[in-house]
């Protein structure tokens, strides 16, 4: 079986199977968040403290360890909705761009940011989000440019928080989240999308009963009038041959009057069929 002939898998099951890995991280996000409150575990603690040795832990669990409800609940519907349109349009790089978001994002904002303790996964969003706008924009599809506009549209208001605006805010985490996304999207430009656009295909001929593509007709041609090979008439008198004087006669003479003619040719001579 070749590529194009190879069975393409159900839309609706990809659907259900990409948005399995994003339900499973907000559930760890809250159960996190429950174990923290319920029994004071104080996991801020475990967040980036940049530039001190301690503080490179929070590079691996600052993403986990949300402040408080409205913080996780803000975070949860980005990593489940931008995470299930991730594994569903970019499976090959979908592994790969969300372990960049979430670990270079956290070793940047380590090396570079403010000397408090930054919390949350809103890097990682952010890293998703800025990796899905600009891989649409650089593959030039629909498809995948009208998911880049819904991106922009569902979590423009994220543009602000790449500034320092508000102080509680890690807009540093959003920052390098951004351009880390930016960059995944231009080393994976070539990496061909689960979904594109459709190919244009020329309708199927309406004769066709199959519905595949007809097959060039050709043209029918009557078959060939068999050529009778001309045949010298050659008479014998045995006793067998079931022809009488009379008619014996007139074949001779025919004959004959053909041998005679300068323009008679062993290809012009007659079979008995022609002359019946």
């Amino acid at each position: 079986m070749t590529p194009a002939s190879a069975p393409v898998a159900d839309p609706q099951r990809r659907m259900r199977t990409a948005a399995i890995l994003p339900a499973l991280a907000v559930v760890v996000l809250w159960a996190v968040f429950l174990l923290d409150r319920g029994l004071h575990l104080d996991l801020a603690r475990y967040g980036i403290l940049p530039r001190e040795w301690h503080g490179l832990i929070g590079i691996v669990t600052a993403p986990f360890i949300h402040g408080d409800l409205k913080h996780l609940f803000n975070n949860s519907v980005p990593v489940f909705v931008l995470g299930w349109a991730l594994m569903y349009f970019y499976p090959r790089t979908a592994g790969r761009v969300a372990l960049a978001s979430w670990l270079l994002t956290g070793l940047w904002v380590w090396i570079s940011a403010r000397p408090n303790y930054h919390i949350g996964a809103s890097g990682v969003v952010y890293g998703m989000a800025a990796f899905l706008f600009t891989s649409g924009v650089l593959r030039r599809q629909r498809t995948l440019m009208a998911l880049s506009l819904l991106v922009v549209f569902l979590y423009g208001g994220m543009v602000w928080g790449l500034f320092p605006i508000v102080p509680r805010i890690s807009w540093e985490s959003h920052l390098w989240g951004a351009v880390v996304g930016v960059i995944m999207a231009g080393m994976y430009r070539t990496v061909p999308p689960a979904v594109s656009d459709p190919v244009p295909v020329a309708p199927p001929d309406d004769d066709d009963d199959e519905g595949g593509p007809a097959e060039p007709e050709v043209p029918v041609q009557a078959p060939a009038r068999a050529k009778v090979r001309p045949m010298r008439i050659v008479y014998h008198l045995d006793p067998g041959d079931e022809v009488d004087d009379e008619e014996l006669a007139w074949r001779r003479a025919l004959a004959r009057e053909q041998e005679l003619d300068p323009g008679t040719t062993s290809d012009t001579w007659y079979s008995d069929e022609e002359y019946y």
